[in-house]
C-alpha cells in the first residue's frame, strides 16, 4: 500500500523542489482572468463566477447578524463545547506571542525603539460547500483579533446559493469574526483585495484553498499581504522499535485522508515496524470511509524508509523540512534539538497530529513543500506589523555625521551626505 524506499530514492522522489503542482500556468491563468474581470466589474463579476463554479449566485453575499444567531439553535450542544474548548486553548497559546512596542536605547541623546501595531483588515478564507472545516475558522481568525485587528472577515463558498455551514459561523462567532460572506474560490481573493461594492477589501488574505484560490493569493500578493502558498499537506513520522505501528498507521491515514496528493512518510530504525506498519494500513484503511483518498495519497505519495539511526532519521527529515513532524521514539523530548526544519513537531506516542490540527493550541496553518527551511506557521505575527523609530539630537547627530557622510560618499549618494551636512555647518 505505501512505497519502500530505499534511502537514495526517497532523497530523490520525495525532497521538496521548485515545482509547485498547485500553482502551476493553468491556474495562475485561470485566477489572472477571474481577478482582472472582478477588479473591473465588482459584485456582478463575483456573481458571474459563482454560478459558473458553486451554482446559484446568493441573493445577498453578506451573511446577516441573525442568519449567524440561528446558526446557534442548529447545533448540539456537544459540538458547541468543544469548539469553545479548542478556542480557549488556541487563544491561550497564542495569547504568549504578543510583542508591546518597546524602546532600545533611550539616553537622551538618541532613542531608537519599535511599534507594532494590528493590520486594520485581514480577509480570511475558509473552505466549504463540500468541506466544512471550522478549526481553520479558529485557527486564522483568533491570532488576528487578539492582534487587535480591527476587522476580519471571512469568506466560504456555498453551492447554489444556500446558507453556509451552521458549524461555520459559530465557529466564527467564537473566534470574533466580523463579517462573513457566501464567496469563494479565486472571485473571493480577488473581492477580499481589492474590494467590490459590498465586499470590503482588506491588507492580507490567509487561510487555505484549492488550487486556484493559491494561484489567486500568489497574483494579489503585493497589492495585500497573504500568509502563504500553501502545497499539499504533508507528515513525516520519525519511530524506532518503540513506536506503536497502529498509533503510525492511524497517523499516516490521517495525513493521506485529506486528498490524493498528501504526503504521508514514516522514516523508522525499525524494518519490522515497516512490515507490521503496512499490514496496518491495509485493515485501517479498509473501514475509512474515505478509503479511495487515502489508499491513492499512500500508494501514490506516501513512502517507509528505513534509515540505520536516528541520526540518519533527523538528517533526512531536516532536509525534507515536513508540515508536521512526528517523533514517536523513547525519550522523544531529548530529541527536540535536533530539528531544523518542521512546521509543527508532535512528541511521543500519544501525541498525533489531529491533537494540533483541532485542539491543542499551536497553529495548524503551516509552511509546507520544504519551505519550513525558511518560514514559519500563522501567528500572531502575521497580523502584526513592526515600525521602527528614531531620535537623534543636534550634538548625537554631530557624532555620527563623519561616519554618515563617509558611507553617502563611498555609495556615490551626495545628497544624503549632504542632508547631514547641511544641518551642521557653522556648528563643529
Amino acid at each position: 500500500m505505501i512505497r519502500k524506499l530505499k534511502v537514495e530514492d526517497f532523497i530523490k522522489e520525495t525532497l521538496p523542489n521548485n515545482k509547485k503542482d498547485n500553482n502551476n500556468e493553468q491556474f495562475l491563468h485561470a485566477a489572472s482572468e477571474i481577478i482582472s474581470d472582478v477588479r473591473n466589474n465588482g459584485d456582478k463579476a463575483v456573481r458571474k463566477y459563482i454560478a459558473k463554479f458553486d451554482g446559484e449566485a446568493p441573493e445577498s453575499f453578506r451573511v446577516t447578524d441573525e442568519e449567524r444567531k440561528q446558526a446557534w439553535k442548529k447545533l448540539d450542544d456537544t459540538i458547541i463545547t468543544s469548539l469553545k474548548s479548542a478556542a480557549e486553548n488556541i487563544r491561550s497559546f497564542h495569547q504568549k506571542q504578543l510583542n508591546n512596542s518597546r524602546m532600545m536605547q533611550a539616553d537622551g541623546d538618541i532613542i531608537s525603539g519599535q511599534l507594532y501595531r494590528p493590520i486594520e483588515k485581514v480577509g480570511i478564507y475558509v473552505p466549504g460547500g463540500t468541506a466544512c472545516y471550522p478549526s481553520s475558522v479558529l485557527m486564522n481568525a483568533i491570532p488576528a483579533v487578539l492582534a487587535g485587528v480591527e476587522e476580519v472577515i471571512m469568506v466560504t463558498p456555498v453551492k447554489n446559493g444556500e446558507e453556509i455551514a451552521p458549524i461555520l459561523a459559530v465557529a466564527a462567532d467564537i473566534a470574533g469574526v466580523t463579517k462573513i460572506y457566501r464567496v469563494g474560490g479565486a472571485q473571493a481573493v480577488a473581492a477580499l483585495a481589492y474590494g467590490t461594492e459590498t465586499i470590503t477589501a482588506v491588507d492580507k488574505i490567509v487561510g487555505p484553498g484549492n488550487a486556484y484560490v493559491a494561484a489567486a493569493k500568489q497574483l494579489v500578493y503585493g497589492d495585500v499581504g497573504i500568509d502563504m502558498i500553501a502545497g499539499p499537506s504533508e507528515v513525516a513520522i520519525i519511530a524506532d522499535d518503540s513506536a506503536n505501528p497502529i498509533f503510525v498507521a492511524a497517523d499516516l491515514i490521517a495525513q493521506a485522508e485529506h486528498d490524493t496528493n498528501a504526503r504521508a512518510f514514516l522514516i523508522t530504525t525499525s524494518s519490522e515496524l515497516i512490515v507490521e506498519v503496512e499490514e496496518e494500513l491495509v485493515k485501517q484503511c479498509n473501514v475509512l470511509p474515505r478509503q479511495s483518498i487515502a489508499s491513492a495519497a499512500l500508494s501514490e505519495k506516501g513512502a517507509s524508509v528505513l534509515v540505520k539511526n536516528l541520526d540518519a532519521a533527523f538528517e533526512i527529515a531536516n532536509r525534507l523540512a515536513p508540515e508536521h513532524l512526528e517523533i514517536q521514539v523513547n525519550d522523544p523530548l531529548s530529541y527536540l534539538s535536533k530539528v531544523k526544519n518542521a512546521g509543527s513537531v508532535f512528541l511521543g506516542h500519544y501525541t498525533p497530529e489531529a491533537l494540533g490540527d483541532y485542539y491543542a493550541g499551536p497553529n495548524h496553518v503551516l509552511p509546507t513543500s520544504g519551505t519550513a527551511r525558511f518560514s514559519s506557521g500563522l501567528s500572531v505575527d502575521d497580523f502584526v506589523k513592526k515600525t521602527t523609530f528614531l531620535y537623534y539630537s543636534e550634538d548625537a547627530l554631530i557624532k555620527a555625521s563623519e561616519h554618515v557622510i563617509n558611507i553617502a560618499k563611498e555609495e556615490d549618494l551626495e545628497g544624503h551626505g549632504r542632508a547631514v551636512a547641511k544641518r551642521l555647518e557653522g556648528k563643529q
